[in-house]
């Protein structure tokens, strides 16, 4: 299963892309609120209702935990506890994936020690990690990590977490040939 977590203030392309993108491939995705209600709103005033709250993530089923950005909802994202758990707690299969702001989550969890990652301008510690200022990261020391810089690669992260995840790559390159993507 793929949760991807929703906070309040969410950047919707890059909550909603990844889910489109895995959903095409047949991929089990699941969007998750962090709170006890589902209805969420995005950083744009858009409604989305998630399909399950986090007390219903099964941590045991999860092949990867996705973080959109977005402003408040990467502030929001940060302070959930249950999130940060879920986090720390994943084993070495589960793909953490994170893109724009949200990186900021994994560092603050110490998840990004030593490793390359990509995120929105400005919002990189350069005391923690490798930041490399890429479109899309992807980090292969224990757990995988793959991180996007912004909204305008959602796809672009979409593709790479669904590579990570379908490891002969025939589904991404089949999805990304069915959308036009890059043509």
């Amino acid at each position: 299963m793929i949760y991807v977590f929703l906070a309040e203030g969410f950047e919707e392309i890059e909550a909603l892309t990844p889910v489109d993108i895995l959903r095409r491939a047949g991929k089990e995705v699941r969007t998750v609120s962090v709170y006890k209600e589902k209805k969420v709103t995005g950083s744009h005033n858009i409604p989305v209702f998630a399909d399950i709250t986090i007390a219903d993530v099964d941590k045991n089923s999860a092949e990867a935990y996705i973080l959109p950005g977005g402003l408040p909802g990467t502030v929001n994202l940060g302070n959930s506890k249950e999130l940060n758990e879920l986090l720390l707690s994943a084993d070495k299969n589960t793909v953490l994936c994170a893109i724009c702001a949200a990186p900021q989550v994994l560092l603050k969890a110490g998840l990004l020690d030593g490793r390359k990652y990509t995120c929105y301008p400005g919002c990189q510690d350069e005391n923690i990690g490798i930041y490399t200022g890429e479109k899309v990261e992807i980090s292969e020391e224990g757990n995988t990590i793959i991180t996007g810089k912004g909204a305008g690669v959602a796809a672009d992260f979409a593709f790479a977490v669904l590579s990570a995840l379908d490891k002969n790559n025939v589904s991404a390159q089949n999805i990304r040939n069915s959308m036009q993507f890059g043509k």
